[in-house]
Parts: structure tokens; sequence; C-alpha cells
């Protein structure tokens, strides 16, 4: 047993607490165990020198450690800081630029600084923590203030401290494990699960791949109930959400897709982004339209950009309306008229066989763009049921005897074409 009782994979409790310094842009305390931290973060209204004219803004990150955080006083930094206190700013700073869109957060700096009170092991994991927090109260105080439209932050992002005492992993180490750790381990990852930064030292000894593979997963467990306690701290999460743009205003489109990413990401239209140029859907499928909205978007905005190209394929016309499908009458968007139509061309056809078919592109700057497919197979009916839905949904007949407009929201997203690349593209993505 640890000398507090802990589990191996256990972290010392932890509490952050939000706007501790009311003079900064964003603040918080955060606790964890022995070790309390200061961290605040202030915003400049220019970035850097070496960004100049690229139009995009900077996070960087100070830490220091107070004279009385240990035991024995520490000397106060002079012009010159010791290279342990360099080495850890530039660990908190790399860390807390990786959760945040430096285009999106425009010609400015966000600075946050690390003081430590109390040091008990674990002082720069719990750093890039609690500055994670401070960071997004910032970013919250810019939006407040109308000096962005929406947040920057991209991904969330916590660390901790792992490391192996006397032979046997431990997560979280105090102090005085830390001080007589066979070897240790900081971690910073994602909420997406990816690792941001692993920095492992077998300071006494080599460790194994399986006492590696060990404190990884112990530092996973623990970066996710972290990561539980940022979200706490920050009250109003929305605020927070890394932002994809919708490349579309379709409202039906975007309410489905917004319930199907499950309040991992906020998504708003391209007329609310500010988007309102024409998108030529020159493509002769519905992989390559998706890839031509997303890529657009993306291009003008800088956002990331989510398109889905969808309609339905209709065996005994041929594939029709496919592509076509929102104009098959002739006027974009006009969903009786199109619906009408289809009936029309349906009349004399005994194979109704059709299927719905979506194809969805996640364009972001500097990746390449990733597309998935969903399909969901059904029949044509000879007249409408249901006044849910929109599109065709009122004449597509699924396989349990309901159309799509006779199906409740959570039904058909849990069993729709849009559902169904919607969830290959999280797959796609390890969400």
């Amino acid at each position: 047993m640890r000398r507090d009782n802990r589990q191996p994979n256990e972290l010392r409790e932890t509490r952050i607490t939000p706007h501790f310094v009311h003079t900064a842009a964003g603040s918080c305390l955060i606790e964890t165990g022995g070790t309390r931290v200061i961290c605040t973060a202030s915003v400049e209204e220019s970035a850097p020198a070496f960004l100049k004219n690229k139009h995009m803004g900077w996070v960087t990150a100070e830490y220091a450690m107070l004279p009385a955080s240990t035991g024995r006083r520490k000397q106060r930094d002079g012009l010159k800081k010791d290279g342990r206190g360099v080495e850890i700013q530039r660990l908190i700073g790399r860390s807390l630029r990786g959760a945040v869109d430096l285009c999106a957060l425009g010609e400015r700096t966000i600075i946050v600084d690390c003081d430590v009170l109390e040091a008990d092991g674990g002082t720069r994991t719990a750093s890039i923590t609690g500055g994670f927090v401070a960071l997004c109260l910032a970013v919250e105080k810019l939006m407040k203030d109308g000096a962005i439209r929406f947040s920057p932050i991209r991904r969330q992002v916590a660390a901790v401290s792992c490391g192996i005492v006397k032979g046997t992993p431990l997560l979280d180490l105090c102090y005085a494990e830390d001080s007589g750790a066979d070897a240790d381990m900081n971690a910073v990852m994602t909420d997406q699960g990816e690792w941001m930064e692993l920095q492992c030292t077998g300071e006494n000894r080599a460790f194994t791949h399986v006492e590696f593979e060990t404190l990884l997963s112990y530092a996973r467990e623990g970066i996710q109930s972290l990561m539980r306690a940022q979200r706490e701290a920050l009250t109003q999460p929305v605020c927070h959400l890394p932002v994809w743009v919708a490349a579309t205003d379709n409202p039906g489109k975007i309410a489905e897709l917004q319930a199907l990413l499950g309040g991992r990401y906020r998504l708003v239209s391209m007329r609310e982004a500010g988007f309102t140029q024409a998108i030529a859907e020159t493509g002769s499928t519905f992989e390559q339209n998706a890839r031509i909205k997303a890529d657009t978007v993306c291009r003008v905005l800088g956002y990331p950009a989510l398109a889905d190209d969808s309609g339905l394929t209709v065996e005994a016309l041929g594939g029709a309306p496919g592509v076509d499908s929102a104009l098959f009458a002739g006027t974009h968007g006009d969903d009786k008229q199109n619906t009408a139509r289809l009936l029309q061309c349906m009349r004399d056809k005994r194979n109704k066989s059709a299927a719905f078919v979506c194809a969805l592109a996640l364009a972001r700057s500097g990746e390449e763009t990733v597309i998935t497919m969903g399909e969901c197979r059904g029949e044509i009916l000879h007249e409408e049921r249901g006044t849910g839905g929109f599109g065709y949904d009122a004449v597509f007949l699924y396989q349990d005897g309901r159309t799509f407009a006779q199906m409740d929201t959570q039904t058909k997203n849990s069993v729709s074409h849009r559902a169904r690349a919607v969830k290959a593209m999280l797959e796609r993505m390890d969400i």
C-alpha cells in the first residue's frame, strides 16, 4: 500500500477552483494532493513578431515555483531562469498550443502563468491540467467581449505523472514516491485519446515493454478522470467545445448531425460562421460533392468543415434521383415537389428497392480531408406516411415497417444513412 493508502492506479484527490484570480482573463487553483498551483491566463492583443502578417495567434506559458513551495526555500528566478523551469514551461506551452486553432485565435497572444504554491510532486502535469481551464476561461471572456465569434479550442488536454517505484507501476506520484522512483513518466493526452507528449525516463533502471504499457494504461485512466474535473470546473462547457462548420444551411441536416456527434463538437451552419457564397457542386458522386463543399468552406473560413452530401437512389430509376435529390423537381430544396415527382415516376414500377446514401467529408487546415460513407436500404411507398423528418423521409419505408417520417429522432438517428456515416467518421478519428 502507498503511504496515503491509494491503489497503484488511483489519483490523488483533485480539486479545481475556477476564477481564483479575479483580475485575470481566466484563472484557477488546481490542487492534486499536496500540490497546489495557481494558473492564470492573460490576453495580449498582438501576436509575436515571428508571426507578423501570418493571421494567427500564439499560446505560451511561464512556470515558477514560489520560494516557500518546498520544504526548503527556493531562490527566486532572476533574469536567467533555471533550466528545469524553462524545460517545464516549454512543455506546458506545447501542450496548451496543441489544444488551440491558432488561426481561429486571431492575431493575439494568450500567456498562461503557472505559479506553484506548494510542491508535492506532479507540478508540471498539474500546471497543464489547470492551465487548460484558465485558457478556456480566457477564451470564454474573449467570446463574451465580442473579440472572437467562436471558440478556437479544438481539443481538451490534461496531463498526469506516473512511474515505477520499488518495481511497482504507480499513477500520480507524490514527491516521496517520485524522488525514489526507478522510472518516471509525464503523459499529456487529448480528449480523443491521442498522446500529445510522453516524457519517459529510466532514472535508476530500464523498464520493460509490459511496464511501459501498464504506465500508459494508468495514465489514460487518470487523465480521463482529470478531464471530468476540468469539465466540472468549466460550468459552460458548450463555450469550449471545438467548433465545426457544417457546410450547409439545411436546419434538418444540421440538427441530425449535431445529435449524432453526441456533444463532442459544436456544429454551426456555414451562414452563421460568415460563409455566404454559393458552392458549385460539380461532382458526379456523393463523395465528390461532399469533398468540394468541405474543402471550400474550410479554405475560406479556416475552421474544420463538415459536409454532408446525401440523397436517395432508386433501383427502378437507374439510381436517380441520386446527387440531384435536392432538385429532382427543378427547385433546390423543395421537398414537397421533389417527393411528388418521385411518386409520379414510381407509379408503374414494380421494383420499389431504394437506398438513402450519405457521404460525409471533414476538411481541416493542413490535413487530408476524411470521407466516410453510410447507406440505409428500404423501399419506396406509393404514398406518404408520417409527418416527421424532411426530404423523402415520408415515402421511404425502412425494414421495420415504418417510414423515416414515422420514427422518433432517436430511432432514426440509430439506423439512418447519416448516422452510419457519422459513426464511421468518429471511428476514423478514433473518438
